[in-house]
């Protein structure tokens, strides 16, 4: 993940919860410390955030519709999901992601 790529994450994260993020918000996402973390987001816009956090961001970016939902995610199109439910299982797996969202923010 690129630096540009954290920032628009943090733009669709903030609209798929219907709230703009901070630099603060997403330090606390990424669980770093309140202290210096919003610091470090910054720096990430830059260089790019890499190893665990880049790939908690990965797993976080599916409560937004501008990413997709991960293969190891994806339980919906198994045969034993009728395609008709499909849709409405990813959406409620979204829902459930923007509240984790949420829920890590505070």
């Amino acid at each position: 993940m690129t630096g540009a790529e954290l920032k628009k994450l943090r733009q669709h994260l903030g609209e798929a919860i219907g709230q703009p993020l901070s630099v603060a918000d997403m330090a606390k996402l990424c669980g770093l410390p309140a202290a210096d973390g919003a610091d470090t987001i910054r720096k990430w816009e830059v260089t790019g955030p890499t190893g665990p956090v880049a790939e908690l961001l990965r797993i976080l970016a599916m409560a937004s519709d501008h990413y997709p939902i991960l293969e190891m995610f994806n339980v919906f199109d198994r045969h034993d999901v009728p395609v008709k439910d499909r849709p409405a299982r990813r959406q409620a797996f979204r829902e459930q992601m923007r509240s984790d969202v949420r829920r890590r923010i505070g």
